[in-house]
């Protein structure tokens, strides 16, 4: 009877044990439910969104640069030939353009031209007796054999018809110089060109071979740029380079010849180029090189292939620079890279990154090592992220 009595309290007990334990598993799941939500808050934040590039393979130009002097191609000096002679006018001034026999400075001719007058005179004069002696020469040769005149006298007339000629060649000579010498109270340009220099002055009295002017011989202009021995082996006659001058006035040259030595010192050597136009159109070369000027040129050695980025994508920290690399789960790398030359916007990557990597493009130095990023895609703008991990809970209730 006992046992009877005890099973409606026997089912009780299981029943509110499994109540009991239902309600537990209800709460847990609701309590789970309701974390979810701070849970998936703290799952890691994109700490930048970017754009990404690869490197990509050019080819590029090879430069040398090298800096030197602005100098005239040849300057002439260009000075009185006349002796003693008064400075009456200068015709140009200091930068002038001159196109060669063009007028520089006149002197005073009153003297040469009397001095002209005089040889002339006495060519007229020597020309006068040679016409007599000649007229006796050709009576003495007439009579010459017939016993009329002695041969002796016969001698003396032509004697002095030879004599008289060579007074007339005499007075001519002299007459020729003093022309000469009114020629040169005219000075002339012997080329054309640009006056660098002017040290004449009206009324002054200069010697023969005393310097009045000089001229940068057809306005070329030349840039001398120095060079190390093992770089002049590179260098070859025609090779086109571009020269910059203080003002940022760029213009276009060629080697026209290398130096034959080096300097015994500083194992420099000389390249020689010639300016031939500005690279801007409506800038002048001659109002923006003058010779004595310092520039800069770039010498175009050919060109090699180059792996480059933007400049913008290369962060410089401690005097190194890096770029960063986006991997799978969008979070960064920091490499290390070896940079080159620079064209444009565009900089060169010796080392340190290969061309399948995905690179922070730009605004990279906003960022640290392990740093999560979102990625826009240039193409069609649209921001890709790391998913967020999924809670249990969601998991469970999907």
């Amino acid at each position: 009877m006992n046992r009877f009595h005890f099973k409606p309290l026997t089912v009780g007990l299981v029943t509110a044990g499994m109540l009991a334990v239902a309600s537990l598993a209800l709460w847990t799941s609701r309590s789970q439910a309701a974390d979810a939500p701070h849970k998936a808050a703290a799952a890691p934040k994109a700490a930048l969104t970017v754009s990404t590039v690869q490197a990509k393979s050019s080819q590029w130009p090879v430069k040398l640069s090298a800096n030197g002097s602005v100098a005239a191609w040849q300057e002439a000096s260009v000075g009185a030939e006349a002796n003693g002679l008064r400075v009456a006018e200068l015709h140009v001034g200091l930068g002038d353009s001159v196109q060669r026999g063009q007028l520089l400075a006149s002197f005073a001719a009153e003297s040469v031209q009397a001095d002209v007058a005089l040889a002339r005179a006495s060519l007229n004069e020597a020309e006068a007796n040679a016409a007599e002696a000649l007229a006796n020469g050709d009576r003495a040769r007439a009579v010459q054999g017939t016993g009329a005149i002695s041969a002796q006298q016969i001698q003396q007339y032509l004697t002095q018809e030879a004599t008289a000629k060579a007074r007339v060649a005499s007075a001519q000579a002299q007459l020729d110089a003093q022309l000469l010498r009114l020629k040169q109270t005219q000075l002339t340009a012997p080329d054309s060109g640009i006056i660098s220099s002017r040290s004449a002055s009206v009324g002054a009295v200069v010697g023969a071979g005393s310097e009045m002017f000089k001229l940068i011989r057809q306005g070329r202009l030349e840039w001398r740029g120095e060079v190390t021995s093992a770089e002049l082996s590179r260098i070859r006659t025609g090779m086109p380079v571009v020269v910059t001058s203080p003002g940022g006035v760029q213009a276009k040259g060629k080697v026209r010849m290398l130096a034959p030595t080096v300097d015994a010192v500083t194992r420099n050597g000389w390249v020689y180029v010639d300016l031939q136009a500005a690279v801007a159109p409506g800038q002048s070369l001659g109002a923006a090189f003058k010779p004595g000027m310092y520039a800069r040129g770039e010498l175009e050695l050919g060109s090699t292939g180059a792996l480059t980025v933007p400049q913008t994508a290369v962060v410089v920290r401690d005097g190194f620079s890096y770029v960063y690399r986006v991997g799978a789960d969008y979070k960064v790398s920091q490499l290390k890279v070896q940079t080159g030359r620079v064209v444009g916007d565009q900089i060169e990557i010796q080392s340190g990154v290969k061309p399948e990597d995905k690179l922070v493009a730009s605004g990279a130095s906003f960022l640290s090592e392990g740093d999560t990023v979102k990625v826009v895609d240039a193409a069609d703008s649209k921001p890709k992220a790391a998913a967020a991990p999924v809670a249990p809970a969601q998991a469970a209730t999907n």
